[in-house]
């Protein structure tokens, strides 16, 4: 366990631009281009369907993971990045432990999201909790990188 806080981001926070920076620089430093939000992001958290929640170490984000849920039934995680100093610490299973309670407490019945199938580490927390693959999606982030499409479902009780 890291020595972080979870917050979750409110439209009308006060270092809502200093928090948006420091994901866009993360985007930016982790993700090739043609996968990196940092162009769209604050426009992506502005919308009412949407949340973020992030990790704080010493005033700056250290990890972050973005969800939204596009109907009532269904939630999907969109970005979820920790940086490399912070990585191997629990907190992106913090952070996706965090947005899957957050989806979970609209009563959704179904998560999604997409991972590369050579990010051994995201493919491993996401099994770890609980994630199934659904099914492999050609040329998803390029014409040579694949996804898989993965889900998370909860009992309809």
């Amino acid at each position: 366990m890291g020595n972080w806080v979870l917050v979750e981001l409110q439209r009308n926070s006060s270092n809502w631009d200093k928090v948006v920076g420091d994901i866009v620089r993360i985007e930016k430093k982790i993700f090739p281009k043609h996968e990196s939000l940092a162009r769209l992001f604050d426009e992506e958290l502005r919308k009412r369907n949407s949340g973020l929640i992030y990790s704080q170490v010493g005033g700056d984000v250290a990890g972050y993971v973005m969800y939204s849920w596009p109907s009532s039934l269904y939630a999907s995680i969109t970005k979820l990045a920790v940086k490399d100093n912070h990585r191997r610490q629990g907190l992106g299973e913090a952070l996706l432990k965090a947005a899957i309670q957050k989806c979970r407490s609209r009563n959704i019945q179904r998560i999604s999201l997409h991972v590369d199938p050579e990010r051994q580490a995201a493919m491993n927390l996401y099994h770890k909790s609980g994630f199934k693959e659904d099914t492999l999606v050609e040329g998803y982030y390029s014409p040579d990188r694949n996804a898989f499409r993965m889900y998370l479902e909860f009992d309809k009780s």
